[in-house]
């Protein structure tokens, strides 16, 4: 059973994935450290068995079977449960997470038709994103008429980036067309940094860091001084890391290539390097690290995609560091980061020129610091919380309008 609130007393996060929905309600106070009020998910959303589980602070778990094929549809199930459920009326904000700000949003922002016309506009940036969380942002703007909403942009934390790391390097005209390093996964980093700095003091987080955001989308950060200064993303989520789905950085000259002596078209090169290609791709039988981990001793195809992410994400740490001048902490989080200590392990290895030195009992109990007490790095390991971010984000925003 789920208490109902008072009205406008509460805040909604929406979280919109290929496959899944995330939300959560907070306290609408403009604080953003409260707890939320209850969490939950819709899970394979276009496949068989659609589910949403919710767990309320205030009651048990609730699962429910959730009735059509889209993020769309998913949202429409959301609005309907919270009004009869929280109350009609007690929601007085909603922040959504948007992967992909283009050259012109890098603060989070109040959605207007304005808005989300230019989030149309720079679609082609990001089509495996911004569609879907469109839609999703309408479909909140006609179930909740009224209610104020915020988008929570993913490329706003990497807004400061050095110009040299934000410059690709092609013809300067299409700059004019924003393409340049963006970045991703900025609000997981956001929560990171200020984990940090809560865990290990200001002095630490001010060091030279490395953030690795690290699931089925993977990406690293240096952050020094507090500020970005590199990524491993780029104008799209598919550059950097190996990922789950994803190729990451390729040669440049592949497209053209496969498009001579295979006939792959562009849209079909672009479906491969974002849907077939990454773990998934590699191993030829799944993008899911725990699968392909149970299965590695049997299966050399996954035991090499397993092989060529951890050195993936080694060979990242390493750039992240030289853009730096060295290390001083490591951060894994993610679902991945945070649950797979062989993959930290393997990430780890060979990094000692670094000053990483793993503790391998505490890496294996997922401890919150996994190095030993003698490495000059720290390596730590906290779960991330885009959710809190965004309320926190959302809150400002809304209370300015006020």
């Amino acid at each position: 059973m789920v208490r109902r609130r008072p009205d406008r007393s509460c805040l909604l996060t929406v979280n919109g994935g290929s496959s899944s929905l995330k939300f959560a309600l907070f306290p609408a106070t403009g604080e953003a450290s409260l707890p939320s009020i209850l969490r939950g998910r819709v899970e394979r959303i276009g496949l068989h068995g659609t589910r949403a589980i919710v767990s309320p602070d205030d009651g048990d778990r609730i699962e429910q079977d959730v009735e059509g094929p889209d993020l769309a549809a998913a949202a429409g199930w959301l609005i309907g449960w919270l009004k009869a459920n929280v109350g009609e009326s007690a929601i007085g904000g909603v922040a959504h997470r948007v992967v992909h700000g283009g050259p012109n949003y890098s603060e989070p922002a109040r959605i207007t038709p304005d808005l989300i016309a230019e989030l149309r506009r720079v679609s082609p940036m990001d089509p495996d994103h911004l569609p879907g969380e469109i839609a999703l942002i309408e479909t909140f703007v006609e179930g909740m008429p009224g209610v104020p909403q915020a988008a929570c942009f993913d490329t706003a934390f990497h807004r400061d980036l050095p110009r040299v790391a934000r410059m690709i390097p092609i013809p300067r005209r299409f700059e004019e067309l924003g393409v340049r390093r963006y970045g991703f996964h900025g609000l997981s980093f956001s929560y990171l940094m200020r984990a940090l700095t809560e865990a290990a003091g200001a002095e630490v987080a001010s060091g030279r860091v490395v953030l690795a955001h690290l699931g089925s989308g993977a990406s690293l950060a240096a952050v020094h001084q507090g500020k970005p200064m590199d990524t491993t993303m780029a104008l799209t989520p598919a550059a950097g890391l190996v990922m789950g789905t994803r190729s990451g950085d390729i040669d440049p000259g592949l497209p053209g290539y496969l498009a001579r002596s295979a006939g792959v078209s562009p849209e079909a090169f672009d479906r491969m390097v974002n849907h077939e290609s990454g773990l998934l791709g590699v191993s030829g039988t799944s993008p899911d690290v725990r699968d392909l981990l149970s299965s590695r001793k049997n299966d050399f195809r996954a035991n090499e995609a397993i092989e060529l992410f951890v050195y993936s994400i080694r060979k990242g740490i390493g750039a992240m560091a030289a853009a730096m001048g060295g290390l001083d902490v490591l951060v894994f989080s993610g679902g991945i980061g945070q649950n797979a200590p062989e993959i930290r392990a393997g990430a780890c290895e060979g990094l000692g020129f670094l000053g990483v030195e793993l503790d391998d009992r505490a890496n294996a109990e997922g401890a919150p610091r996994i190095s030993t007490a003698r490495s000059r790095a720290e390596v730590r390991v906290i779960p991330t919380d885009e959710e809190l971010v965004m309320a926190g984000q959302a809150s400002a925003v809304l209370a300015s309008l006020s």
